[in-house]
């Protein structure tokens, strides 16, 4: 059964199409879109700002999404991809984005539409991650444009995956 706690009166917001792993946390100021996932060991903690998800948003194995007290909180719009242990802070991130896996966004990042954020990637407070572009990296920087084979072939499929991995365990 996974750990869904209210703190401070305010319980997380998790649609019946959910799918969360039973031993992923949710704590708190948490609200999340329709076909979102939260995978094994994964951790979401509203506690000290509020986390909104958009739909079909997978937090994969690992990943943990927190934000900064009373300063930063975390949004993720829809068709988003959190890969297995990376670790989002206090960011915003737009439609249609692949965060990679083990990297990490720091607060006060955008990430804009359409835009791929290579595993191991650090991308540090404040950067801004233009719409169409691949970041890799330590720092992160801009690699590349991003192609309309990798938001099809890459972003796209990999969401709509994550939507028939949790079929699965329903």
């Amino acid at each position: 059964m996974p750990l869904i706690k209210t703190l401070n009166g305010i319980t997380p917001k998790i649609p019946d199409d959910c799918y969360i792993a039973e031993n992923a946390t949710i704590v708190g100021d948490v609200s999340m879109g329709n076909q979102c996932s939260v995978w094994f060991n994964a951790v979401i903690r509203g506690d000290v700002h509020h986390i909104k998800m958009g739909n079909k948003v997978n937090v994969q194995d690992g990943a943990i999404i927190h934000a900064t007290y009373k300063v930063s909180p975390t949004t993720i719009g829809n068709n988003v991809s959190i890969g297995h242990n990376a670790m989002v802070h206090g960011c915003t991130i737009h439609d249609n984005v692949l965060i990679g896996m083990g990297s990490i966004v720091m607060d006060d990042c955008v990430i804009e539409s359409n835009s791929i954020i290579a595993a191991g990637a650090i991308v540090t407070k404040n950067t801004h991650v233009k719409s169409g572009s691949v970041y890799a990296g330590i720092p992160a920087r801009k690699v590349k444009d991003i192609s309309e084979e990798l938001i099809s072939g890459e972003i796209n499929r990999i969401a709509d995956n994550y939507v028939k991995y949790a079929s699965w365990y329903e």
